[in-house]
């Protein structure tokens, strides 16, 4: 049996996506700048797409500037914001962002800005408090993730949006792993800018977007011919833009069987939580849907993720962004957890297709493992 339970990783593209994106390779081919039919025709895809996002999240088509993918998306946020906007150097961000943010900040950093990253409590939800302390005259802007990539935590997005609003800074948000999942209005959140990547939503690799309000001003990452509105140039991604844009209509449907994935999540949490020195990372209530994180007293985590890759279970100890380093995760010790607990973690993250039977074999498989571990530990009785 092989079961995939990595999908805050990546998930699989969706057969329909695949089968979307087709023609786009070798039959409606052109590039979306020309201005003969084949030009015409990937341009009305492209477009298409583009109207589908900004539906999903209540913006306008204007408002999309495809990219890469999260990584891309993040830094023309934070640096394309900071470029354009030399007045202000503060900025303020969560210490559990994805890489992505935190790198890109960090490299503002040694360019003269200020930093500062707000703590967070035991469950990884942001301090809301230290948030609005922190904010002066000369901040730029708040960038807070929607779900965190490791725990799961979903962040009280709107309410940080009612502090920005307030305190007149821009706010944004990576969306990766929340985009496509749960639902996001981006009026109501007051979020000025969010980044997504298709191939959290079973969309391929290669393909994301960064949702900025119009009137922001944003300076290109890339020089180029001008594309996306100046400000990502580079010819587009048109059988990239395509799946993403069939994924998007995907995740209308699948959001519906959230409840049947929470239950499956839900149930692996209880019975994980059952074993001996096991504690749940996060929130257990304000968690996206799919995510389990669990650390086990006296076990290696990388060493039961190896263990069970042989049972054919695919897991992780953390973000698949990071997995070369032997560092325990900062997302872990920023909620409290001694680097010994840290490197004792799990991260389960289930996608729409798992079922029971999945769930209770990887259990069967957690246990015996867990229990093989500790033996040969020889830190506890078993």
């Amino acid at each position: 049996m092989k079961i995939y339970l990595d999908n805050s990783a990546t998930t699989k593209t969706d057969k329909e996506v695949a089968k979307a994106m087709l023609p786009y390779f070798s039959e409606k081919y052109g590039n979306p700048s020309s201005l003969h039919e084949f030009g015409k025709e990937a341009r009305g895809a492209v477009e298409e797409t583009r109207k589908k996002i900004a539906e999903l999240i209540n913006a306008s088509s204007e408002e999309i500037i495809f990219t890469s993918g999260g990584t891309e998306s993040d830094n023309l946020a934070i640096k394309g914001l900071a470029m354009a906007n030399p007045e202000k150097k503060h900025i303020i961000t969560s210490r559990i962002e994805h890489p992505a943010v935190l790198e890109t900040c960090r490299e503002l950093e040694r360019q003269g800005y200020k930093v500062d990253y707000i703590s967070v409590d035991k469950e990884g939800i942001v301090n809301l408090g230290e948030l609005k302390r922190k904010i002066t005259d000369k901040t730029l802007l708040v960038s807070i993730m929607h779900v965190n990539n490791e725990i799961g935590t979903i962040q009280p997005i709107e309410e940080i949006g009612k502090v920005c609003r307030k305190f007149n800074v821009y706010f944004h948000t990576d969306a990766v792993q929340s985009f496509g999942k749960i639902d996001i209005n981006v009026k109501k959140m007051n979020i000025s800018m969010l980044s997504a990547s298709g191939h959290k939503i079973n969309a391929p690799k290669g393909i994301g977007f960064l949702y900025a309000r119009k009137g922001i001003k944003l300076n290109p990452l890339l020089n180029g011919g001008g594309h996306e509105k100046n400000i990502r140039s580079g010819t587009e991604n048109v059988p990239g833009i395509v799946g993403l844009g069939k994924a998007c209509e995907l995740s209308s449907e699948k959001m519906k069987n959230s409840e049947k994935v929470k239950r499956l999540r839900d149930k692996l949490i209880s019975e994980l939580l059952k074993t001996k020195g096991a504690r749940l990372n996060g929130s257990r209530e304000e968690r996206i849907f799919n995510n389990v994180n669990v650390s086990f007293d006296n076990v290696e985590g990388e060493a039961l993720l190896l263990m069970l890759d042989k049972e054919g279970i695919a897991a992780s100890t953390g973000s698949a962004c990071s997995s070369h380093s032997l560092k325990a995760s900062y997302v872990l010790k920023a909620i409290g957890l001694s680097d010994l607990q840290a490197h004792g973690s799990l991260r389960l993250t289930l996608g729409w297709e798992n079922t029971e039977k999945e769930i209770d074999y990887t259990l069967e498989k957690i246990n015996e493992n867990v229990n093989k571990l500790r033996k040969i530990s020889r830190n506890i009785e078993i």
